[in-house]
């Protein structure tokens, strides 16, 4: 998933992204305040780990304006703060959650899972699709109770397809979700990609059908309801 986080001290920013890279998703720090509002109002993400002492424009400030255009991007608010009278307001404000410093990553993690699990409409980190049995806390996922390895990446690319089914995405969409703006990956890098997982999830009910020259569609239909 793509992650950006807002935070103006950069050693603790890039250890945030580091670890999230290192689960697959793609992760991208912004330092200052002004600029984020800018990314924010012309680039979309799936989950927004901001800061509030941010300088130029404030993390309330950004989260009012996100909620003023009506974009409901989950957003995790990293703080200092820890009255509930502060707490109170960042939610009223539009926070989905918070976390106050200084933190356990662990705890992160396990935040920004459940973020992006509401997102995409999800109870619970484990979920049934068809015959794949996917666990989000262990990135694990079973095909007819059988565990198939595969990596964080290929996890990511797999709960992307799973949060669109019958959706056609764009290479340049999957992308997006998948990579960072420092990585750059070959033009044929979702290609080699989506190949890897049709070939571990073999005998999956998730079908991933390429539509030449505009994207790919996930569906889950049994085998026998195949024609």
């Amino acid at each position: 998933m793509r992650i950006l986080v807002v935070e103006d001290t950069e050693v603790l920013g890039q250890a945030i992204c580091d670890r999230l890279s290192s689960l697959g998703h793609g992760a991208d720090l912004i330092q200052d305040g002004k600029q984020a509002n800018e990314f924010l109002r012309y680039q979309s993400v799936d989950l927004i780990i901001l800061d509030l002492n941010l300088p130029n424009v404030s993390g309330l400030q950004i989260l009012q304006a996100l909620r003023q255009r009506e974009d409901a991007t989950p957003v995790l608010i990293l703080t200092a703060r820890d009255q509930v009278d502060d707490r109170i307001r960042l939610l009223d404000a539009g926070a989905d959650d918070y976390l106050t410093k200084p933190f356990d990553f662990g705890e992160l993690e396990a935040r920004c899972r459940a973020l992006l699990r509401r997102k995409q409409g999800y109870a619970s980190n484990m979920t049934e699709h068809g015959n794949i049995t996917v666990d989000r806390d262990s990135r694990q996922v079973s095909v007819d109770k059988e565990v198939r390895a595969i990596t964080n990446r290929e996890f990511r690319l797999l709960e992307i397809f799973l949060g669109h089914l019958g959706r056609v995405l764009s290479k340049d969409e999957l992308t997006e979700h998948l990579f960072n703006f420092d990585e750059t990956p070959g033009p044929n890098a979702i290609e080699l990609y989506v190949a890897r997982l049709r070939k571990k999830l073999a005998g999956s009910d998730l079908v991933i059908s390429t539509l030449r020259g505009i994207g790919y569609v996930a569906e889950i239909t049994p085998a026998n309801k195949r024609t």
